[in-house]
């Protein structure tokens, strides 16, 4: 079972008028995959994952993998690991996996127009290596609280025709500053951006028309907004919380 994909790609051919058309994993260069990355369900079954001209979401439990892939597609792209754009160099700590090594990016004929990698867990790094900027307009970022310093990128380094990957950026934003993040989104991919992003938040998710793929034990499926379990969890939870708490807490 270990070599054998469970996911099966669409067989929609997607426009090539788009900066990324889809990532594809190399799998008989994959020597063990009882080895990190490729023990991981969601890498195990990769074979191709189509990506949306505007809006890519990868959804999932924790350790489902979409960090780890998103990561693989930012270095393919030509993203540092730690994220910023292509010519932060920061490496303070390098944990990427090699699981970009055994993948390929398929690029479309439009070329992006700058780009972003934004990681909400090494913001405290770009943040310092944006000292060495603020001649070019970057501001104190470390003057600035977490999720004011990631809404500010966003809202000034982003621009239109780029090419975005965030992984959980909502780990650094209240619901409101979420809301904010999806209005800038639509807003650049309505100028030709492309953003590719991992996500628990319900708010992202409900991307209008968002290509939203599910990470699980036994394939990466596309799936709608409404099948997603944080919509279900989410909309159970605001609809009848007492409930929900006495379950949750033995009250029941």
């Amino acid at each position: 079972m270990g070599g054998e994909p469970c996911y099966q790609a669409s067989t929609m051919r997607p426009g090539i008028n788009q900066i990324l058309r889809h990532v594809a994993l190399d799998r008989d260069a994959v020597d063990d995959w009882s080895e990190y990355p490729f023990c991981i369900p969601a890498v195990r079954h990769l074979e191709r994952l189509d990506l949306d001209p505007k809006v890519t979401i990868l959804v999932g439990e924790n350790g489902s993998g979409k960090s780890t892939l998103l990561e693989a597609i930012a270095i393919l792209a030509g993203f540092n690991p730690e994220g910023g754009t292509r010519n932060f160099q920061t490496a303070l700590r390098p944990s990427e996996s090699p699981l970009h090594q055994h993948l390929r990016l398929a690029r479309g004929s439009r070329r992006e127009k700058g780009g972003f990698f934004l990681r909400a867990e090494t913001m405290f790094n770009i943040s310092t290596e944006a000292e060495a900027y603020e001649m070019y307009g970057w501001a104190e970022l470390h003057a600035m609280s977490h999720g004011e310093a990631f809404l500010w990128v966003v809202m000034n380094r982003f621009r239109d025709g780029g090419l975005f990957i965030m992984d959980e950026p909502e780990a650094a934003l209240s619901p409101q500053r979420q809301l904010a993040l999806l209005g800038r989104m639509h807003a650049l991919a309505e100028k030709g951006s492309q953003f590719v992003v991992s996500t628990h938040s319900p708010i992202l998710m409900g991307y209008p028309r968002a290509k939203i793929y599910q990470l699980g034990e036994d394939a990466i499926a596309p799936v709608r907004f409404e099948q997603t379990e944080h919509y279900a969890v989410t909309k159970a939870f605001l609809q009848d919380p007492e409930r929900m708490l006495a379950r949750i807490l033995g009250r029941g």
